[in-house]
C-alpha cells in the first residue's frame, strides 16, 4: 500500500527527464517537506521502480546516495548502471556533469 505522502513523492519524480537527476534536498524543497529522511524512506519503498525513477535522486553533495535501502553493493551498482544507461555518469564518486541536475516544478495542488 502506498501512502499519500509516498504517492506525492512518486508523482514528483516521474517528472525528472531521462538523463537528468535531482537531489534529495531539491526534491524535499519541491514537496515542501523538511525531512530528507522522509523522502529517502518513500524512495526506499518505491514499488514501481524503475518506472518511477527513484534512481534519479542523488545526494546534495553530488554523490550517488542510496538505492533500495542500500548505500553500497549490488543495489548501488544497479542504480549506477541505470543512470549510466541514461548517460549520467560519476567520476571520483561524484556526478560528472552537474548540468544534469534539474529542479522539479512544484506539483499542482488538488482542488
Amino acid at each position: 500500500m502506498v501512502t499519500p505522502f509516498q504517492q506525492k513523492v512518486y508523482d514528483a519524480i516521474v517528472k525528472i527527464p531521462r538523463g537528468k537527476v535531482t537531489t534529495y534536498k531539491l526534491l524535499a524543497e519541491t514537496l515542501r517537506c523538511r525531512s530528507f529522511q522522509a523522502i529517502g524512506q518513500a524512495l526506499r519503498r518505491n514499488p514501481f521502480a524503475p518506472a518511477v525513477p527513484c534512481h534519479r535522486i542523488i545526494r546534495t553533495d553530488l554523490t550517488i546516495g542510496g538505492y533500495g535501502g542500500a548505500v553500497s553493493g549490488q543495489k548501488i551498482r544497479r542504480k549506477l548502471n541505470l543512470l549510466r544507461q541514461e548517460n549520467v555518469t560519476f567520476s571520483g564518486g561524484k556526478l560528472a556533469d552537474p548540468r544534469r541536475i534539474v529542479k522539479i516544478k512544484q506539483p499542482r495542488a488538488n482542488k
